[in-house]
């Protein structure tokens, strides 16, 4: 049976230890095109929290493993697999060089008919055992549903009835692909045109989380002063593609507070290249007064 829903979510989580230097910050703030001094330069470093995505496999991890899909109770094909969201919870800034153990599980697997949508948690915390970062991964498998499962619960967004109370833009260059990969996810859909025919695009495309990542360096820059501690949340569903050339442009609206008092964002990241093609949808984000 491709997925055991029961196996998944009982299974023991993998625990690995990951580390990372300063020069793997460096260049991750580099490959989303960030020039702020306090986002190049290691003198007052600031890390995106949205590092927290890639930490462990940069440079200085060494060699990068082939992609691999191996999750208990979960046996399917890994060309049937999409990255489908990603939400992030930072507990506390992160540290420009540091170590972390990593655990990892299945926390949720949904039957939407004619794909599964499996949901994978990602905690982190410090050698001294305080968290540093929770993510939600959402993975999107074709032809894998209709195992007998839950559909899930449908999420609430719609966009607040008013114009967006600001706008964000993020360029993005040809070669922001070949940059971004040297954090680790060497795909060659993000490199190689006559792979990237072959899975039915014009030439490579964007790493889906360098849009995320373009996506919270814009709101640290051009919303919250550079201040990187004040985002602490980010969560988007990534609704298509993005060619190395092409803008991001992201419509912010305040939509009220959390009950922990902190402020309510909500987004939507379009390409205006081809008139708003979406890119990033269902967004929400988490920032300090």
């Amino acid at each position: 049976m491709p997925i055991d829903r029961d196996k998944a979510l009982t299974a023991e989580p993998s625990v690995r230890e990951i580390h990372w230097t300063t020069r793997d910050v460096l260049l991750y703030h580099l490959s989303l095109g960030a020039t702020a001094p306090h986002l190049t330069y290691e003198k007052h470093l600031g890390v995106l929290p949205a590092f927290a995505l890639v930490a462990g496999g940069g440079i200085s991890s060494g060699e990068a493993a082939p992609p691999s899909f191996h999750l208990p109770g979960i046996d399917i094909d890994l060309r049937s697999v999409l990255h489908a969201g990603q939400g992030l919870r930072v507990h506390r800034p992160l540290p420009a060089s540091g170590t972390a153990t990593l655990a990892s599980r299945v926390a949720d697997v949904w039957d939407k008919g004619k794909a599964a949508l499996i949901v994978l948690e990602s905690t982190a915390s410090d050698t001294d055992g305080a968290p540093l970062w929770t993510s939600t991964m959402r993975i999107w498998a074709r032809g894998e549903g209709g195992f007998g499962g839950e559909p899930g619960p449908e999420e609430d967004w719609t966009a607040p009835d008013r114009p967006a109370d600001t706008v964000l833009t993020s360029a993005t260059t040809p070669q922001q692909a070949l940059w971004y990969r040297l954090n680790g996810d060497l795909n060659p859909l993000h490199a190689d045109p006559e792979f990237a025919r072959a899975a039915g695009f014009d030439r490579p495309i964007l790493h889906g989380l360098a849009s995320y990542g373009l996506l919270c360096e814009a709101l640290v820059t051009g919303l919250l002063d550079g201040d990187v501690g004040r985002l602490t949340g980010l969560a988007v569903r990534f609704a298509g593609p993005v060619v190395p050339g092409e803008t991001l442009e992201t419509s912010v609206w305040h939509d009220g507070a959390t009950e922990d008092g902190e402020r309510l964002l909500k987004l939507h990241t379009g390409c205006p290249e081809r008139d708003g093609a979406p890119v990033l949808t269902h967004a929400t984000a988490t920032v300090t007064a």
